[in-house]
């Protein structure tokens, strides 16, 4: 069973994706990290985000089993990789690890912003993960205060809304619902419920 599942920052799509691969025994995959990983390559080298030609080279010769969890994870790793991720380049130079993860035999999850509008269309369940965008800022506020990082709420809510409007305007795949994706709206759920709503919708769809 092939599982996209879709969505913006902090809707809760990372943790519905991770919950939905141990639910089905599949292996799992965070596209977000490829695109954090090269922005963080970057800015520790001292090298500008927006520099489409080298963030390709960096995005061409990444090693996905290298990658620094924690360094990834931070508010500016973030924003840096909504600006790298922009870049065409640098999404055709990830593209390939991404597919081929997908066509694993047996299946696969996979959750990002693309997955399945470019990366698995052809995917038997297609989920885009949303929540409004203050309940959103609340968690990723959290998220950051928890690892020990100093911002305010006020400063994640523009940021979000900043890469919320960065990832839907790109020129190159950018943030969309799939025509035939199944919409999960968390705003008013714990994170128990959306996992239990989640996992309900994927044994629909494998069962149909």
């Amino acid at each position: 069973m092939l599982i996209a599942v879709d969505g913006p920052l902090a809707s809760g799509k990372g943790t519905i994706a991770r919950a939905l691969a141990v639910h089905f025994n599949l292996p799992h995959m965070d596209t977000g990290t490829l695109y954090r990983a090269v922005a963080v390559e970057m800015l520790e080298a001292g090298e500008d985000p927006r520099d489409a030609g080298r963030a390709a080279e960096r995005a061409r010769a990444l090693d996905p089993a290298a990658i620094n969890e924690r360094k990834i994870r931070s508010a500016g790793a973030g924003m840096a990789a909504s600006v790298v991720s922009a870049h065409p380049e640098v999404r055709e130079a990830l593209l390939r690890l991404q597919q081929e993860f997908a066509a694993q035999p047996g299946g696969a999850v996979l959750d990002g912003r693309d997955i399945g509008t470019v990366i698995a269309p052809h995917a038997d369940l297609k989920l885009f993960v949303t929540a409004d965008e203050e309940s959103r800022a609340w968690r990723r506020h959290a998220e950051l205060t928890h690892r020990g990082e100093s911002i305010s709420y006020d400063q994640v809510l523009v940021q979000l809304r900043a890469r919320d409007s960065r990832d839907a305007a790109r020129s190159s795949a950018p943030m969309a619902k799939a025509a035939d994706a199944v919409e999960l709206d968390t705003s008013d759920m714990s994170i128990d419920e959306a996992v239990r709503a989640a996992i309900h919708i994927a044994q629909h769809a494998a069962n149909r």
